[in-house]
């Protein structure tokens, strides 16, 4: 008959953890010669680097990262911090994919974490991951002013902005020519003859609301349609006060023709709103960002595509080559975003 062993506690677990003198052990070599063949440092025999793997792999042995890193003569971990608005909305999932696309041929791990626009969750999380001792941090920025890195940035750390300019600090930056964007949008709709053009974007104070508002709005004024100011709703920043802002304006004395939704998640709300008015085939809707499935409703949205991903992969690349080569001068980087026509911004005023 068999016994079954009861399986360990993590406390026996941590005791019987492998360690690499254990390692040197089994394989018959010195405690120097595991360290140089786990850290992969020249100088070492292939006969003797088959012996360390060999133990390792009996011993199930996995080599301590952390104590590596901070042993090594320019203190870098391998890892990277990502600080975004709200990591599962899909522009930003997108970016950090790209990221991990770049950080991956660099052997380095990403930490993601969301602010849902809190200034002081974003200092907070700075500290943490440099506490962390990441090499770089990669973010969309809350904080007004982004003055209060200065120190960290004496410390080393390597700092890049994504989809937001930072102010009163020089980092490297890629974003979106938003307001070029918007304007896109907005002279689309009016040259499909509409002239009570809605315009829903997010916070104020923003920095990409505000931009793509002024494109928004200079597109209306060049364009010699009459005022339009009382469409204009800003601060909407979720899917459902999007619905509830859309809604309120199709149940207007003069409600508007068509709609411009500076966001994806707006963008969304706008198609539950007019879905719920049976009014999807007689507005017109352009959003600004793809989302997932826009092609598959019905009509298909028509939106303002920017390239989450090459995004990510730029930033990674400019956090990287400042990580090797710190005196570079910064830059900014415009990635083009691209109009995608899908239907819903081609419905023409009194269909």
């Amino acid at each position: 008959m068999t016994t079954l062993s009861n399986p360990p506690t993590p406390g026996e677990a941590l005791r019987s953890r492998p360690t690499m003198r254990d390692v040197a052990a089994l394989a018959g070599v010195s405690l120097k010669t595991v360290s140089r063949v786990v850290n992969r440092e020249s100088g070492v025999s292939g006969d003797l680097v088959a012996k360390v793997e060999r133990a390792a792999d009996e011993l199930d042995y996995r080599h301590d990262l952390t104590a590596s890193n901070l042993r090594r003569s320019d203190r870098k971990t391998a890892t990277i911090g990502l600080i975004f608005e709200d990591v599962s909305n899909p522009h930003f999932s997108s970016v950090h994919r790209g990221i991990e696309e770049i950080a991956r041929q660099h052997g380095t791990a990403v930490f993601a974490a969301s602010v849902d626009e809190s200034p002081e969750r974003e200092k907070d999380l700075v500290v943490a991951f440099t506490q962390r001792r990441v090499d770089a941090i990669i973010m969309t920025p809350t904080v007004r002013e982004q003055t209060y890195l200065d120190h960290e940035r004496r410390g080393g750390l390597v700092i890049v902005f994504v989809d937001r300019e930072p102010r009163g600090f020089d980092a490297d930056c890629v974003v979106t020519d938003n307001e070029a964007g918007a304007a896109v949008a907005t002279g689309h709709l009016l040259g499909r003859g509409h002239r009570r053009v809605a315009f829903v974007g997010d916070y104020e104070n923003i920095t990409t609301a505000s931009q793509r508002h002024a494109g928004y709005a200079r597109e209306m004024s060049s364009s010699g349609a009459p005022d339009a100011s009382d469409l204009v709703r800003r601060d909407v920043h979720t899917l459902e006060s999007a619905t509830e802002a859309v809604l309120a304006l199709l149940d207007s004395p003069m409600p508007p023709t068509a709609i411009f939704a500076a966001q994806n998640l707006i963008t969304m709300g706008a198609v539950r709103a007019l879905q719920l008015r049976g009014l999807q085939h007689s507005v017109a809707l352009v959003g600004f960002d793809d989302f997932s499935m826009a092609d598959a409703l019905d009509p298909g949205v028509t939106v303002v595509a920017q390239d989450p991903r090459e995004i990510g992969r730029r930033a990674a690349r400019l956090a990287f080559a400042r990580i090797e080569a710190p005196e570079l001068p910064t830059s900014i980087h415009v990635v083009p975003s691209v109009l995608v026509i899908r239907g819903s911004g081609e419905i023409p005023r009194d269909r």
